[in-house]
């Protein structure tokens, strides 16, 4: 899984590459480690209402091999908006990026949505770890955040009000005033930052592996966010149920729990016959492992 990236000299003396070529294979790193983020999301299990290579989750209409598909094909997006953010560009250039990355997406699932959160989350982080990199900021999660808010907080403040109710997002967050990505990202993704990469640290921390980590950190975003995926699917009671649910297995201990696995599964369970998709979580569980596999603090 994604591996810790470089970011100290090696004892051992290496060709240097011209500034360019540099910066083309730190975007390549980067967005190699985010395809595996996404991945390290998909294979998780058990995870409450979502896909996995387990089961369909709560979905009737895609399976692991759709998420595939769309992981596939969003190798050169998250490439190229990391170059992006190497090369300053502004937000409507990397808005551009995204939409250009959800047409690919919908092509390769046949129209079904993946990944929409992860392309414009997963992809504002890349350019905001991209534009650390040309300025020579050591890549921590506080500097990231930082610069995303200083590059482009201000679209990004703009972008979240700037949203039509064609997606089912959309319509829930104007139904049951439900906030989503774009808030989100208009805050520099605290939900990651604060809630997700943490949680994710904190049991590492403890001594349990990777797999224990991540779903704490799935657990404590599902305990936290507003998930428009959720009102979607089950309306206020439905959102309830989730925070309800994933409140009470963070309070029993999480995945320090000897039963953990029997409750999440039993959640998972019960999610899948209320039809409950925390996608929203899931979404955030991918930039929060980016993060965990790129900052060094």
């Amino acid at each position: 899984m994604p591996e810790l990236i470089a970011l100290h000299p090696t004892p051992t003396p290496t060709p240097r590459l011209p500034a360019a070529a540099g910066a083309r294979a730190f975007a390549q790193r980067i967005a190699r480690l985010a395809v595996r983020s996404l991945y390290a999301e998909l294979v998780l299990y058990p995870k409450p209402g979502l896909v996995s290579l387990v089961d369909n989750g709560s979905h009737a209409d895609m399976t692991a091999a759709t998420f595939m598909r769309s992981m596939f094909a969003l190798r050169r997006y998250f490439l190229d908006i990391t170059q992006a953010g190497v090369d300053d560009a502004p937000f409507h250039a990397l808005k551009r990026l995204g939409i250009d990355a959800e047409a690919r997406m919908l092509r390769a699932t046949a129209g079904i949505n993946t990944h929409r959160g992860a392309i414009f989350c997963l992809g504002m982080l890349c350019a905001a770890i991209g534009r650390c990199r040309a300025r020579g900021v050591p890549l921590t999660a506080a500097a990231v955040q930082a610069m995303l808010l200083q590059c482009w907080g201000h679209a990004l403040g703009a972008h979240s009000i700037d949203a039509g109710a064609a997606s089912n997002g959309a319509q829930a967050r104007l139904a049951y005033a439900a906030s989503g990505a774009r808030e989100e990202g208009a805050r520099g993704f605290p939900s990651v930052f604060a809630v997700g990469l943490p949680a994710l640290r904190r049991t590492l921390a403890e001594g349990r592996g990777m797999r224990e980590a991540r779903i704490d950190a799935l657990f404590a975003l599902m305990a936290h966010i507003s998930d428009t995926n959720v009102y979607h699917r089950g309306g206020i009671e439905g959102a309830l149920s989730v925070r309800r649910r994933a409140r009470a297995f963070v309070a029993c201990g999480g995945t320090a729990s000897p039963d953990w696995e029997a409750r999440a599964l039993a959640c998972h369970r019960a999610f899948v016959a209320s039809r409950l998709s925390p996608g929203g979580a899931a979404d955030l569980l991918g930039a929060a492992c980016l993060l965990q596999a790129v900052t060094v603090n």
